[in-house]
Order: C-alpha cells, then sequence, then structure tokens
C-alpha cells in the first residue's frame, strides 16, 4: 500500500499535474517549467522530486541540461495504469489547456540567458 499512497499523495497537487501533462507533450528542463507555471526554481525542484520519488517521472543528463520525462511507469503498476488515463484525462480543462498553449513558445535558451 506504501508505493500506491506514494504515487496518489505525488498527484495530489495541482502543480504536479501540470508537469505532467506538459511532459507528455515534451521533455523539459527545470528552467522551463518554472517559465510555464510562474513559479520559482525551488519549487519546480521539489515538485519534481516528489514526482521521482514516485516513480512518475526521471530525467536524463545533456550536456548542460537535465531534461526530466515521463517513466513507462514499468516500476510499479499504479504508475502503469495512471500514466495510461493521464494521457487522456484533463486535456479539455481551461488551466491545462493555457499551460499546454504556451509550450511551443517556451525555449530554454532564451530563458536561461536572462
Amino acid at each position: 500500500m506504501k508505493s500506491f499512497v506514494k504515487v496518489m499523495k505525488a498527484l495530489s497537487d495541482p502543480n504536479r499535474v501540470k508537469i505532467i501533462k506538459m511532459l507528455q507533450h515534451k521533455s523539459m528542463c527545470v528552467c522551463e517549467m518554472q517559465a510555464a507555471l510562474g513559479v520559482a526554481q525551488p519549487t519546480v525542484s521539489k515538485h519534481l522530486k516528489l514526482l521521482e520519488d514516485a516513480g512518475l517521472v526521471d530525467f536524463r543528463k545533456d550536456g548542460l541540461w537535465v531534461n526530466y520525462h515521463l517513466t513507462d511507469g514499468g516500476g510499479s503498476p499504479y504508475v502503469a495504469a495512471l500514466m495510461g488515463n493521464l494521457r487522456h484525462w484533463l486535456e479539455d480543462d481551461p488551466q491545462v489547456a493555457q499551460l499546454l498553449e504556451k509550450l511551443p513558445a517556451i525555449r530554454r535558451e532564451e530563458i536561461c540567458r536572462r
């Protein structure tokens, strides 16, 4: 039951759900997520750590960048089931739709140059 509760707690915050929805569309670094969500970098990092600990996201280092992406859920039947459903859930939610509209304009090269 412990792993089930960990996954559910990880998805109990609106910003963490938004992170999941963004990562369904592309791999992102922390600065890109920060720009999309409009929250501080440490806040995004804490959200990502919880999602990672629950087995929902993972990361890959690519030179200077750390790219976060969704897992396939292979480590947990709960994550696997939720990832399949989350792909279809909330697509028509106004907050999620607005966030997804921003994604093409968010470019890490421009954000990190500031």
